[in-house]
């Protein structure tokens, strides 16, 4: 997903689990190999090794995935491109597309890590996932004060 920045376009990388969990986000300024590596190699010693990785079919993402792979943090096959299992990143990017769009455009880093992180928490407090208290990780009162005392 793309945002604008100071006059440049800045890709949005999210992960989410299958709760719809949001587990990490970043921006980059290019949608590259090294991009994808990073993010992925940043996710994965953060949360471990996942049962299953979903992406979408991108050449450099593909061989950040095989990178990951060959330095053991990934294993083979855990991973799956497919356009249809990838469904639930993309209808979880609409929500935030919305919001974005009726922006023009961010002025400083802070400002679009603060309300990239804000549209976030608000995003999972809609979530009917979200509401069952049985599920582990996410606090919206504490995303809440996270995000106000920064």
């Amino acid at each position: 997903m793309k945002n604008y920045f100071k006059g440049r376009w800045y890709y949005f990388y999210r992960a989410i689990d299958n709760h719809e969990l949001t587990l990490d986000f970043e921006l980059r300024r290019h949608r590259d190999y090294q991009s994808a590596y990073h993010f992925l190699k940043r996710l994965l010693t953060t949360y471990g090794r996942p049962d299953c990785l979903v992406t979408d079919q991108y050449g450099a993402t593909l061989k950040a995935i095989k990178q990951v792979i060959k330095n053991g943090l990934l294993a083979k096959g855990n991973h799956q491109c497919s356009k249809y299992r990838n469904n639930l990143i993309e209808q979880d990017h609409r929500l935030i597309k919305h919001v974005l769009v009726k922006s023009s455009g961010f002025q400083s880093m802070r400002t679009v890590s603060k309300t990239l992180s804000g549209i976030e928490v608000m995003h999972q407090l809609h979530k009917i996932s979200q509401r069952a208290i049985n599920l582990f990780g996410f606090s919206a009162l504490q995303s809440l004060t996270e995000l106000l005392a920064n």
